[in-house]
């Protein structure tokens, strides 16, 4: 496959404001297309909708809480609140990145950040969006001095900072606009191509380590980033729920488990391959954690509890003969700007909303079935899906929530 082509089109010019930073459209947060390929993804009105909306959300919330700015440093706040326009990560494990923003009740939005990061950020992250830049020498540290100058006294914080009050943006994050659902879709779409594209290049000999550089060469040349990488071989991975790894060479049975990221959005999947026929306990594992999945997936409705759900994959579990699975690892939970929003718990009381994305992952001793998932208006949406591998045949309260298989080879 050829590598995607990203890039950020700037609408058509009209009367502009101009700010430290550039231009942009009159009234306009966002003033570019979203482009993948020469094609339109996102246009820079209905970008600019899906901002505003979270600038409402966000000003709402600072009225609510008697609060004048929020300074933002997470890598998943910045890219919501920016509709996956902006990364300001460089270290790729990093939870913060090489600035922030700060949004005042007002409507007033900044990024602060270094001297030496100012001209990137310009052109590549805040081109075309609505936020004036403030900057200092790399050796210097004014986020706090300049958030209180601009902010005033009564500031938020995503991170904890003194005198700043802490805030979490999850219950913002957690419903997803139709904007967001696009982006999700897409990188969603890549991530599952990026996984059966090294499923089906598998062979036995190769080392986990192996499986792990052509997975993270299928995301890269897609322009995601992975964030998850779990390459198990045979043993290990009846062994181990979290196989990262360490060599192994795979002689009849691999695992490439991975969650990536674009545009802020991260994405999960596991997928198996089996040289030779699939021995009869091991695809029974997998036909039961099919059912246990459909279990969850059915279950997924607004209002459903974190404690709930949790409950009903424990009772999937002794329906399908393996008492106290849900023991030996977490059974996943809502995804979006994490991995995993929360996960599902005894007594948790997180509930789901509509317009949510989930990742649910059952698994019992070498059998696992994992996909990012969407529920929309009661429907739900596998957005991971590989329809080229076997089916799993799977239901619950008379639905069908079928999923993929073991390729065998």
């Amino acid at each position: 496959m050829s590598t995607p082509d990203f890039s950020f089109v700037c609408a058509k010019p009209t009367q502009a404001r101009k700010s430290g930073k550039g231009a942009t459209k009159m009234g306009m947060l966002i003033d570019k297309d979203l482009v993948v390929d020469g094609k339109s993804l996102i246009a820079a009105a209905e970008w600019d909708a899906e901002l505003k909306t979270k600038q409402e959300q966000l000003s709402e919330l600072l009225r609510r809480a008697g609060l004048n700015a929020i300074l933002l440093k997470r890598f998943e706040n910045v890219s919501w609140l920016t509709g996956g326009a902006v990364e300001m990560r460089v270290a790729i494990p990093a939870e913060t990145g090489v600035g922030s923003v700060l949004v005042t009740v007002a409507g007033k939005r900044y990024y602060l950040s270094t001297l030496n990061e100012a001209p990137r950020q310009k052109a590549e992250e805040f081109n075309g969006l609505d936020f004036e830049p403030v900057h200092w020498p790399w050796y210097e540290d004014h986020t706090v001095e300049q958030s209180q100058r601009l902010g005033g006294e009564k500031i938020g914080s995503d991170t904890p900072i003194e005198g700043f009050q802490l805030v979490n943006l999850f219950p913002l994050r957690a419903a997803l606009q139709h904007t967001e659902i696009t982006r999700f879709r897409w990188v969603s779409q890549q991530a599952a191509q990026a996984t059966i594209e090294v499923l089906r290049q598998v062979e036995p000999g190769e080392t986990e380590y192996e499986m792990e550089a052509a997975t993270a060469a299928a995301l890269h040349k897609r322009g995601m980033l992975p964030s998850v990488l779990l390459m198990g071989a045979d043993e290990r991975i009846l062994k181990f729920k979290h196989a990262v790894a360490r060599g192994a060479l795979v002689k009849k049975y691999a695992m490439v488990n991975l969650c990536a990221r674009k545009w802020g959005l991260a994405v999960s999947i596991t997928r198996f391959v089996h040289f030779g026929p699939v021995p009869g306990e091991l695809q029974r594992r997998f036909e039961a954690s099919a059912q246990v999945n459909a279990a969850l997936f059915d279950a997924t409705r607004v209002g459903a509890t974190s404690g709930e759900l949790f409950e009903v994959a424990r009772k999937a579990y002794v329906a399908q003969g393996f008492p106290g699975e849900e023991q030996k690892h977490h059974q996943g939970g809502p995804a979006g700007y994490w991995e995993r929003e929360w996960v599902a718990m005894p007594g948790g009381r997180e509930t789901v909303v509509n317009n949510q994305a989930f990742a649910w992952n059952p698994s019992i001793q070498g059998g696992k079935v994992e996909d990012t998932m969407l529920l929309s208006d009661g429907k739900i949406d596998v957005l991971t899906a590989t329809p080229d591998l076997p089916v799993l045949a799977a239901s619950a309260n008379g639905h069908s929530y079928p999923t993929s298989g073991v390729l065998e080879k």
